[in-house]
């Protein structure tokens, strides 16, 4: 039973006339066998025709939606491979936006290797910068109880430099930290919102091209039936199927170029944003770091106190048998338990997380 029976048809007549040419040509559709191209010369003529009302729902059936997902199938496939399963297909030549979506998804690892390697770094820096700050209080201690003045004013202009340090390392972690966030948002909502997209587009590019390997089948059916010299039911009875494919396809086909448009103007945008974007980041990433080497330098060059003369007790360094080294491990046990709310409170700076957790 056809799927096209009870297709609606208005009658219509339309009067064509000569152009510059002396010619007047019309393509009249209705299968292979029926799709001579018409020039007419002399005078005007007048076609009467009946319009179908076709409904696109209806063309869409079971075996366009099975060619659809033989599509999904077979889109990764080589041609290789397709042609060995017997899986016929229709194909976009030349389709320029294959090799922008591969570029896609090298800018999203891209951009996810940059995101983790920040988030190391932050955190090495984030210890560094506490390892400065525990030098400065040794150092400020050795400074306070030291007896001679010269010794004491080194140690503490030492401890000093150490400070410094931590606070540029703190500075540090404040200015590269909204870049991570920028990387972040370009990796987890620009991206996403591209790839949505680009999902609705590849149903609609699927659709259409089940509708044109559908044309393509009939018409092979075609050209089939009229080298055996039998006839085709649907084409004896006004080829309405075939008709109503054809008008499904040319929707489809709208379809597609308008999600094609949106898909590449997204990505083209998304691109520029990219560009602009990595720039900046990079430079401030840079920029950064080298303030921050330069502000270390220039400290500790002003903070060059050494050779440091102290005076030592004789038996500063005798050491006997009864001194035992141990490493701290009970006194470890014990400040295991608020181990973690320093940690956390070290983490902070004036009420602001310098280092994310995830």
């Amino acid at each position: 039973m056809s799927v096209c029976r009870g297709i609606p048809t208005v009658p219509g007549t339309v009067t064509l006339k000569k152009d510059s040419q002396n010619l007047i040509g019309i393509s009249i559709g209705g299968g292979a066998q029926y799709c001579p191209c018409l020039y007419i010369v002399q005078g005007e003529v007048t076609i009467h025709y009946n319009k179908l009302q076709a409904d696109p729902k209806q063309g869409k059936t079971l075996d366009i939606v099975l060619k659809k997902v033989k599509h999904r199938l077979v889109e990764n496939m080589s041609s290789g491979t397709a042609d060995a399963l017997g899986l016929s297909r229709a194909i976009l030549c030349n389709d320029g936006l294959v090799k922008r979506l591969e570029e896609l998804e090298r800018t999203a690892e891209l951009y996810k290797g940059m995101t983790e390697h920040t988030k190391s770094l932050l955190r090495a820096f984030f210890e560094l910068s506490q390892t400065h700050r525990a030098f400065g209080d040794v150092f400020s201690v050795i400074g306070v109880r030291e007896p001679q003045p010269a010794a004491s004013e080194a140690f503490v202009k030492f401890a000093d430099a150490h400070r410094s340090i931590e606070k540029f390392g703190i500075h540090l972690l404040k200015t590269i930290k909204p870049m991570l966030t920028d990387l972040n948002t370009y990796l987890n909502k620009a991206i996403p919102d591209t790839r949505l997209t680009i999902k609705k587009y590849l149903d609609v590019k699927f659709e259409y091209l089940s509708y044109c390997l559908k044309v393509k089948e009939m018409d092979d059916e075609e050209y089939s039936c009229i080298a055996m010299g039998e006839p085709l039911y649907r084409v004896g009875t006004g080829n309405y199927e075939y008709r109503l494919i054809l008008r499904c396809r040319q929707e489809a086909r709208s379809r597609f170029a308008k999600m094609r448009k949106d898909v590449l103007e997204k990505m083209e945008l998304l691109d520029q944003k990219h560009v602009q974007d990595i720039v900046f980041q990079l430079q401030r990433f840079v920029s950064t770091l080298s303030n921050y080497y330069d502000d270390c330098y220039a400290v500790l060059r002003e903070a060059d106190v050494f050779p440091i003369e102290v005076d030592l007790a004789r038996t500063t360094l005798s050491y006997g048998q009864k001194d035992v080294f141990t490493d701290g491990a009970e006194d470890e046990e014990e400040e295991e338990g608020c181990g973690s709310r320093e940690c956390n409170k070290k983490e902070e700076e004036n009420g602001e997380k310098l280092i994310d957790d995830a």
